[in-house]
This record gives structure tokens, C-alpha cells and sequence, in this order.
């Protein structure tokens, strides 16, 4: 359950963003709390990837605000940006990695050059070492992004977001493009650093499946595995949804209410039992 008075974690307020005459984003407006995930759901082309990137301050909106840990980020400087990035992990579409770097240094970009860290070479090792065991893959240090499978990539992008103990998670579709066993995995780990780390997490996807396993299924850090949580316990774990289309929130609610919704476009990321 929440604090009385949770804490704002990311605010849009009114959030424009157009590019040209076109609106990616038009008056969005939503909040996340600290603790929460949030699951926005969308087609190619609804906005969720810009929505992840002007959280990020990559995208300057048109007009309104965004808040990132009560800071309002609109019209902030790059150095100032820079010095919050360092609490938000961002997992990328397709993982994201830097080809040229080996899965060791791709892991320990952030704490090599973000001014927050800028660790000594040893326990930057140690600490991407760590992250990769989170995800199983602790055997790939030294190897480089094209010797690894698109699944391994992905989870190299988790060990990434998560390596820095960031307050906040920003995943951008990590489950696309994936076989359904490898899918699964990729979405226990993101269970897995949210319940172990207590992080917040957005969450943006087209796939029904994504949303319900994080709205119903919580790590066991002692058994060491993910297990499903009874309906009336459900609540505790905070997950909300949003579904967007065309730039606007279609939709915001708990995941019941999504399964509840009789709106035709809502409807589509529901997977109804036959």
C-alpha cells in the first residue's frame, strides 16, 4: 500500500510535443508515484516512445511540463539533465547497446562517465559484473554485442538500466521482436529489478501479456523465482495502466479496469477469455 502522501516520481502536465504540424503527444497529462509501474499501452506510432524520451528530456515539449522527482525538467539545462538521468535507468528499444564496446564496458558506461560515479576501472568491473549476473549472463563480459543473441542483448540493456540502483525505470517496448520463451524472460527480469531494487517503472508495450505478468506476478528474492500473487493482494504491487492513441491517454486505470473496458480501441491490448 502507499504512504498517505506518496512521492511524485514523473508528472506530465499537459505535455504537448509536435513535430512539424503533427502531434506525437497532445495534453498528456498523468503522474507516477514512487513505487508504482505504470504499463502504457499503444500501437506503433500512439506516442509511447516519445512519451519515454520527453520524460527523459531528449524531447523538449511544445508546451506544458514535465516533472521529473519534482524537479520540472521543460526548459533545464543539459548539465542539469544530466546530473537526474543519473537516477533513471532506460532500457531502449532493441537494447540499445554500443557495438563497439564489449558487454563489460556497455554495462559500465554510466558509472564510467556520469559524474554522479566515475569509479575506479575495478569496481566498475565488479559492479557490471554484478548487474550481469542479475540477469544470468555474468559469462559475457568480455564478449561484444554481435556475439550474443537478440534476447542476450536485451538482457545485457537490464544489467545497463539497473547497474547505477536507479529510483526510476524507463523500458521502451523490451519485449518486441521476441520469441514468446525469451519474451517471458525478459519480462521476469524487469518483475525482478523492480521488486529487488524497489524501483519505479514505466513500462511502454503493445502486448497484453507484459502488463498482466507485472500486474499479477511479483519476484521472491528468498526462493528465487517469480511467483503469481492472489487477486486481493494484487493492489500492493501498484501497477497502472494507460493506453494511448494517436498522441492522447485513451485509458488510465488499474489493469481490472483494463480488462473491464468496453471501449473499442481500449479493448484491443485485452486479451479476452474465450
Amino acid at each position: 500500500m502507499r504512504d498517505a502522501s506518496p512521492q511524485s516520481v514523473l508528472r506530465f502536465e499537459d505535455v504537448t510535443v509536435r513535430f512539424d504540424e503533427l502531434a506525437a503527444l497532445e495534453a498528456v497529462s498523468f503522474e507516477v508515484f514512487a513505487g508504482e509501474t505504470r504499463v502504457v499501452f499503444g500501437a506503433a506510432g500512439s506516442g509511447k516512445t516519445v512519451l519515454l524520451k520527453t520524460a527523459l528530456g531528449l524531447i523538449r515539449p511544445d508546451s506544458g511540463r514535465v516533472f521529473v522527482f519534482g524537479s520540472d525538467i521543460t526548459r533545464m539545462r543539459e548539465q542539469e539533465l544530466f546530473q537526474l538521468r543519473s537516477r533513471i535507468g532506460v532500457l531502449f528499444q532493441e537494447g540499445g547497446l554500443f557495438d563497439s564496446l564489449s558487454v563489460e564496458e556497455n554495462v559500465g558506461y554510466g558509472l564510467e562517465n556520469l559524474a554522479e560515479f566515475r569509479l575506479p576501472p575495478e569496481e566498475i568491473r565488479s559492479r557490471a559484473e554484478e548487474a550481469l549476473r542479475f540477469v544470468a549472463l555474468e559469462h559475457t563480459l568480455d564478449k561484444f554485442p554481435a556475439e550474443l543473441s537478440g534476447g542476450m542483448r536485451r538482457r545485457v540493456g537490464i544489467a545497463r538500466a539497473v547497474v547505477t540502483a536507479p529510483e526510476l525505470v524507463l523500458y521502451d517496448s523490451p519485449t518486441a521482436g521476441l520469441d514468446p520463451i525469451t519474451a517471458y524472460t525478459i519480462i521476469t527480469l524487469i518483475a525482478k529489478a523492480r521488486d529487488v531494487q524497489n524501483t519505479t517503472s514505466v513500462m511502454a508495450t503493445h502486448r497484453y501479456q507484459d502488463g498482466h505478468f507485472l500486474a499479477t506476478c511479483r519476484y521472491n528474492a528468498q526462493l528465487g523465482w517469480v511467483e503469481p500473487v492472489p487477486e486481493p493482494d494484487q493492489a500492493a504491487l501498484g501497477t497502472v495502466c494507460m493506453v494511448m492513441r494517436e498522441g492522447k491517454v485513451a485509458f488510465e486505470g488499474t489493469f481490472e479496469e483494463l480488462t473491464a473496458s468496453t471501449d473499442p480501441y481500449v479493448s484491443k491490448f485485452v486479451k479476452r477469455e474465450e
